[in-house]
C-alpha cells in the first residue's frame, strides 16, 4: 500500500473510484493510450491535451489553457499530464496520478515504429499536422525522439516532487506493458464498480 511519499503498485486496490485521472510518462511511454483506456473502464470523458494544444502547422492554440481550464473545472475526466502551462492547475483537480514509469529501451521500442507508422503513411495527427520527414531526427533538437532523450529523467522528478507534497493525489506507479494491463483489469475496474 501507498504512503505519502510512495506510490501504490499495479495490484494495490485504489482507495476510491477516480473521477479525475491523469497519466503522465515521458514521450512515447503510451499516456494518450492509457487515457483511453481508463476512460473506457470509467466511462468518464478523455481529453487528449496534444490535440487541444497544437493548431494547424504545428502552431500552439490560444485557446488552449482555457480549454483545459474548462474541462478541469468538471467533475470527470481522463487527461495526459503534460504542458507545463496547464500541470499545475490538472494536477490541483486531480484524485489520481498514473505514472508510466517504462525504461527508455522500452519507450524507444513503442516510440520509433509509431514514429515511422505515421510518417510512412501521412497520418494526421491534429488540425491536418503529420509527422516531420525522418531526416529531421538528425538535424532538429527538438525533434520527438531527441526530445523524448533529453527530458526522459523529468517525469521522475515531477512525479517525486507530487509524492512530497501533503494532499497529493494517490499516485499508482506502472513499470510495464503487463502491469498496465493488470492494472487496468483488476484495481482500476474494481473501483470503477464502487
Amino acid at each position: 500500500m501507498a504512503t505519502a511519499t510512495t506510490p501504490l503498485a499495479a495490484t494495490d486496490p485504489l482507495p476510491a473510484r477516480p473521477r479525475r485521472v491523469l497519466v503522465t510518462g515521458c514521450t512515447g511511454s503510451g499516456k494518450t493510450t492509457l487515457v483511453r483506456s481508463v476512460a473506457d473502464v470509467l466511462g468518464a470523458p478523455h481529453h487528449e491535451l496534444d490535440a487541444l494544444f497544437h493548431g494547424p502547422g504545428w502552431t500552439p492554440r490560444p485557446e488552449f489553457a482555457g480549454d483545459v481550464a474548462a474541462f478541469a473545472a468538471t467533475e470527470h475526466w481522463v487527461a495526459e499530464w503534460q504542458y507545463s502551462a496547464v500541470r499545475p492547475l490538472l494536477l490541483a483537480r486531480a484524485d489520481l496520478l498514473v505514472w508510466l514509469d517504462l525504461t527508455r529501451l522500452q519507450v524507444a521500442r513503442q516510440l520509433v515504429p509509431r514514429t515511422l507508422r505515421r510518417r510512412l503513411r501521412r497520418v494526421e495527427l491534429w488540425n491536418g499536422n503529420v509527422e516531420p520527414p525522418l531526416w529531421t531526427a538528425l538535424t532538429d533538437p527538438d525533434h520527438l525522439f531527441r526530445w523524448g532523450w533529453r527530458t526522459f529523467p523529468r517525469t521522475a522528478e515531477r512525479v517525486a516532487a507530487v509524492l512530497a507534497e501533503p494532499g497529493a493525489p494517490v499516485v499508482v506507479r506502472l513499470r510495464d506493458r503487463r502491469e498496465v494491463r493488470a492494472w487496468l483489469d483488476g484495481p482500476l475496474r474494481d473501483a470503477a464498480g464502487r
